[in-house]
């Protein structure tokens, strides 16, 4: 039996959302792990990982168009703390380097901030990762009148 176009997307789409949930969950899970929770800045990504799976669950079963804005601008909210998350990770690193050692300077001191262990530089990149899975998986979303599709 031949799949439409429109079955496939919708497929696809499921698929993406089933990753994007499993990502979140996984992200979480480190993240409380790691204790991330030591302040109120280390709680932000939890907090943005936290209110993103509530605006997918509504987005996975209604599609309305509130649920698929929220479900959009919680995906930029994913990309923007993960960028930021990277940008103070990486600051971090590098007062710390510089600490250690005040004459690093250009690509040595960039390599030792990329390589450093704690905090990682690059780890929360992944949130802006899992924000543009969200992202991609509303492509080809014009309307938003079905309020029965589901996960």
């Amino acid at each position: 039996m031949p799949f439409s176009a429109a079955t496939t997307l919708e497929t696809s789409r499921r698929l993406l959302l089933a990753l994007l949930a499993f990502g979140l969950t996984g992200t979480t899970a480190e993240l409380w792990l790691m204790g991330h929770h030591e302040d109120w800045k280390q709680l932000i990504p939890l907090v943005v990982i936290g209110a993103s799976a509530v605006v997918l669950l509504w987005f996975a079963f209604t599609r309305s168009r509130g649920a698929v804005r929220s479900f959009r601008l919680s995906m930029l909210l994913l990309m923007v703390a993960g960028v930021a998350g990277a940008i103070l990770h990486y600051r971090a690193n590098m007062e710390f380097q510089l600490e250690m050692d005040p004459t690093l300077g250009g690509m040595a001191l960039m390599l030792k901030v990329l390589h450093a262990k704690a905090p990682p530089a690059l780890a929360p990149g992944n949130m802006a990762l899992l924000g543009l899975l969200g992202l991609i998986s509303t492509l080809g979303i014009t309307h938003t009148s079905d309020h029965t599709r589901s996960l």
